[in-house]
């Protein structure tokens, strides 16, 4: 009797102890922390290192005297800008052989366990080793991509991971950045789990009072053996969009499946959720599914979620885009992927910043031209309300630019594309994929490149429309490419492109019954911010300036007025971004766009011009397309767009500013952008007449005012009732700094930003919007200075100095806390001859 109790309660406290020590689920690590790197090939200051002999991927190499550092990194924006270097990649010196080891330990305890390393994506050609033995690449360095540690690993003791990527080897018409520039993660599982972006969460029926929710879950057994699981599946509503505070609305039973040795089971359940918040711009409500995999003793192995949102898009050739059953037309700007002064490096503060700065102007979706974005963009535009338009690639099997993606087209987009749309599918503010921009295949549908394209989108996905963005569309719009993809994406399809009756020749071509169509670039109209009678190499901001593909803002509107099916437009760009600076440098040349290259006779005339252009060597290091400049601070157009994109917002906006010394007598136009119907203009008390917008009018001009100094004010009428008003005033001299912050506090994690702006003011208080003064910036406790900026695209000062010049009265100065360190942050700038400012950034 004693001997069947001591088995008893040996079995009792061996199943209990195997209960307390199961395994909980996955775990997730940052693996951002505590890398050393070390550049060879070409230099920053254009000289060369060679590679060692005995590689950086042998664990016995020495790195001793390897930098040592945190991701994301970007190699490449610490510059400095070289004026030798070439305007359209941001004359930064991002060319070179980054070698980047980790050294990490990893339990004995944990042998019976799977390791993979996630990389949100590395710039460019990644070649991962683990103890000296190559466990992966992947050459597109917009991709996501896992890596299996596991057979490698050395359990119990010292790990070396070695990451090789040559940016060398990389062509790119714009800035791309260089470096592991974003983030990495470890994750640990039990050899049998969800796999990598296992769960697909789609809502095939929607309504306020009851939606499905169809989750599929693909479930991945790495053991030699057949194992039997059961998994169940948990939705919770967010509430605030805060991942913390969840409500839960609906459970599925525990679902049996037993899984071969070394393959991946897929299995889906549905369940109903009533009265559900719907994902909308105005209201971004998120949904979470949970999946829990338990073994068969009902031990959880493995547990993991996504969110998701319930809404419905649509396409249709009558009425354009809807969401949930209601019209929305689509407001969208083009976004390249750096964030300025921050480089390529990705950062959650910084898009942050940039949606919110979007959205204040009416802004409602984003295009990410021309890449996979960082997985924290549909992310952040899921909580923010933003629609997004999610493209892959840049080029197909034809490239533009020597070594970019064209050379890897064959091997690699399959997989690229597949993982795309895998990684980011559950995401509701996507509403289409991009499949390519201003690809030389769309003049030859014969290839049948588009359609292949599409069929591996729908694949994966197919809850969404396939797009691209067509160069010339007059000609690619009809020559059978737009039959390939589900919703057909025009580049600059007013202006030169047969002017906005094109949009009726599209649509009611025969055949076109059904097809749907959108601008997914417009405008490309350029300016500097605060320049109006510019001199040098910047851009006037009346935003008149357009290159001969694109258009005026005014224009496009027309278009989308004249013919309401049209779904909206994307304008190039949102915000300046590095390289690219047309027109100033290579990009006065239109060789690798648009109809130029079917025009030999252009080609050879904009050869010429570039070699005229390339004689006086431009210092323009970034764009000047964007409605903001680099440092976020609007530019004029800002306010075009937000008269339009924003019709209920009572707003004015005067231009130019009224600091002409030089001008006074002289014919100086003021424009006035309005969401009113109406305006009056004033100078010194005067009335200088009222005037209307016509049809397809969008701004008030007033062409002959003669500039005296005094006060500019503007007052607007809607409906023939007061709307809002503004003034513009003369201004004294730089007489003081002004400091204002995006936001109250940041945390002191050491990843969260601060954007603080400078203003130059007068005596008085007022803004001076000439100013240029020379700015230094200090902090003192726990914080630091991470970058600095004054949206000037010829200014060559690299973004880490703390000294810069104010452009156009304004600077910006990003800063960041000492992580753990809960001294305070105190801001401090200084400029010679007018008062210094300080400013007590809080943390927590």
């Amino acid at each position: 009797m004693i001997f069947m109790r001591k088995i008893v309660l040996y079995i009792f406290f061996s199943v209990f102890f195997l209960d307390l020590f199961a395994d909980k689920g996955r775990q997730i690590e940052s693996f951002d922390n505590d890398w050393l790197f070390h550049r060879y090939g070409l230099q920053a200051d254009g000289t060369r290192i060679n590679e060692p002999l005995f590689a950086p991927y042998e664990s016995s190499f020495s790195d001793e005297e390897w930098e040592n550092l945190d991701l994301p990194h970007d190699w490449a924006i610490k510059g400095p800008f070289r004026q030798d270097l070439e305007g359209y990649t941001g004359k930064l010196p991002w060319k070179g052989i980054g070698w980047y080891r980790k050294h990490f330990y990893v339990e004995k305890s944990d042998r019976e366990k799977m390791f993979y390393l996630d990389f949100d994506g590395a710039m460019a050609n990644a070649e991962v080793w683990l103890n000296g033995e190559k466990i992966g690449e992947r050459p597109y360095g917009y991709s996501s991509f896992r890596v299996n540690l596991t057979p490698a690993l050395k359990f119990g003791q010292e790990n070396i991971l070695a990451v090789r990527l040559d940016t060398e080897k990389w062509g790119s018409r714009w800035y791309p950045g260089a470096g592991i520039y974003r983030h990495v993660r470890m994750v640990k599982t039990h050899p049998v789990h969800i796999d990598h972006w296992g769960i697909y969460v789609k809502t095939p029926y929607v309504s306020k009072e009851k939606s499905i929710a169809s989750v599929s879950v693909d479930l991945k057994n790495n053991l030699e053996k057949v194992f039997s699981v059961k998994y169940s599946v948990r939705i919770y509503k967010k509430e605030n969009n805060d991942s913390k505070e969840r409500v839960h609305v609906a459970s599925s039973d525990l679902i049996s499946l037993r899984i071969q040795p070394n393959s991946i089971v897929n299995d889906s359940v549905a369940l109903r959720v009533m009265y559900p918040e719907l994902w909308d711009i105005d209201n971004p409500q998120l949904y979470v599914a949970k999946v829990s995999v338990f073994d068969r003793r009902n031990r959880l192995i493995d547990e993991t979620e996504t969110d998701f949102g319930f809404r419905t898009i649509e396409f249709s050739h009558d009425d354009g885009f809807m969401l949930n059953g209601c019209k929305v037309k689509i407001q969208g700007v083009c976004m390249h992927h750096d964030l300025g002064a921050l480089g390529a490096a990705v950062n959650s503060s910084a898009i942050r910043r940039q949606f919110s700065i979007l959205k204040e102007m009416g802004c409602n979706a984003v295009r990410t031209s021309h890449n996979p974005p960082a997985p924290e963009i549909p992310a952040i535009a899921d909580e923010m309300g933003i629609l997004l338009m999610e493209e892959a690639f840049d080029c197909w099997e034809h490239g533009k630019k020597e070594n970019d993606y064209s050379f890897i087209y064959a091997k690699w987009h399959k997989q690229d594309l597949e993982d795309l749309v895998k990684r980011d599918r559950n995401h509701p503010s996507i509403i289409m994929w991009s499949t390519g921009n201003e690809v030389y295949e769309q003049y030859y549908p014969e290839t049948g490149t588009a359609r292949h394209l599409t069929e591996i989108v729908h694949k994966i996905d197919n809850t969404r429309p396939v797009t691209f963005g067509a160069s010339y569309p007059k000609k690619s719009a009809m020559n059978g490419t737009e039959y390939q993809v589900d919703v057909h994406g025009m580049n600059y399809a007013v202006g030169v492109y047969g002017g906005p009756d094109f949009y009726g020749e599209f649509l009611n071509k025969p055949g076109h019954e059904h097809l749907v169509g959108y601008a997914s670039e417009s405008s490309s109209t350029m300016s500097s911010r605060g320049e109006y009678f510019p001199t040098g190499f910047h851009v006037s901001s009346y935003d008149l300036q357009e290159p001969g593909w694109g258009g005026l803002p005014d224009w496009e509107f027309a278009a989308l007025d004249k013919y309401q099916a049209i779904c909206g437009e994307f304008v190039w760009t949102g915000f300046d971004y590095l390289g690219e600076p047309t027109p100033f440098n290579s990009d006065n040349s239109v060789l690798l766009n648009h109809a130029a290259s079917e025009n030999r006779n252009l080609i050879e005339e904009e050869k010429r011009k570039f070699e005229e252009m390339e004689k006086k060597r431009p210092t323009s290091r970034s764009s000047y397309f964007g409605i903001v400049d680099l440092a976020g601070f609007p530019k004029d157009r800002f306010y075009l767009y937000q008269s339009r994109w924003r019709p209920d917002y009572p707003m004015v906006h005067i231009l130019p500013h009224w600091n002409w010394k030089e001008r006074v007598g002289k014919k100086t136009p003021v424009f006035v952008y309005s969401s009113g119907d109406e305006v009056e203009l004033f100078l010194n008390g005067k009335s200088l007449g009222k005037k209307r917008k016509g049809e397809f009018e969008y701004r008030f001009r007033w062409e002959d005012v003669l500039y005296e100094p005094g006060e500019l004010k503007a007052v607007a009428y809607k409906n023939g009732v007061y709307w809002a008003e503004k003034k513009i005033e003369t201004t004294g001299e730089p007489y003081q700094l002004n400091l204002s912050t995006d936001k109250k506090s940041i945390s002191r994690d050491g990843k969260d930003l601060m954007f603080v702006t400078v203003r130059i003011l007068d005596k008085e208080g007022r803004f001076v919007p000439t100013a240029s003064n020379l700015i230094n910036c200090s902090v003192e406790g726990g914080g630091e200075i991470v970058a600095t900026d004054n949206g000037d695209p010829t200014c060559h000062t690299i973004f880490s100095d703390p000294s810069r010049c104010a452009f156009n009265g304004l600077l910006l100065v990003i800063v960041k806390a000492i992580p753990d360190n809960d001294f305070p942050i105190v801001l401090k700038v200084h400029s010679e001859g007018i008062k210094s400012a300080d400013i007590v950034i809080n943390t927590y």
